[in-house]
């Protein structure tokens, strides 16, 4: 008998971890300088609710993570369109959410799939070339 697969969210510590290591990464991207020096993203920050986002990609990564929740939110695309994000504040980002795992000592496993649930969204986010 083969043994079940446990998805990434099982392993990850459920919902109540996902929530807690997403507080830390939306603190984190709200205050982040690089990020806010593009005015479209700053003034984003400051119309969205933190705790509206926060709540709205817990919901994303515990879906995409293999949880029961449903994201109940804008596709990325949407969201995202009018930001101009470039690819220097794409790495900006990426590399907040490496500091967040980093954080919370997640296993190399575990971040490897997280990153790839993050890179398949990268398409429909950037919209700019890098600035260098």
């Amino acid at each position: 008998m083969e043994a079940q697969q446990t998805s990434l969210y099982e392993r990850l510590g459920g919902i109540y971890v996902i929530a807690t290591a997403v507080d830390d990464f939306i603190d984190r991207i709200m205050v982040d300088d690089w990020l806010n020096a593009n005015p479209r993203v700053d003034e984003a920050h400051h119309r969205v609710s933190p705790p509206g986002f926060k709540y709205l990609v817990t919901e994303q990564v515990g879906e995409a993570s293999g949880g029961p929740q449903r994201y109940t939110g804008r596709s990325m695309e949407d969201t995202h369109r009018d930001l101009l994000i470039t690819e220097d504040e794409w790495e900006a980002f990426i590399n907040d959410f490496n500091q967040t795992l980093d954080k919370f000592e997640v296993p190399h496993q575990e971040r490897s799939e997280l990153l790839a649930i993050i890179q398949s969204t990268r398409d429909a986010i950037v919209v700019g070339p890098a600035l260098l």
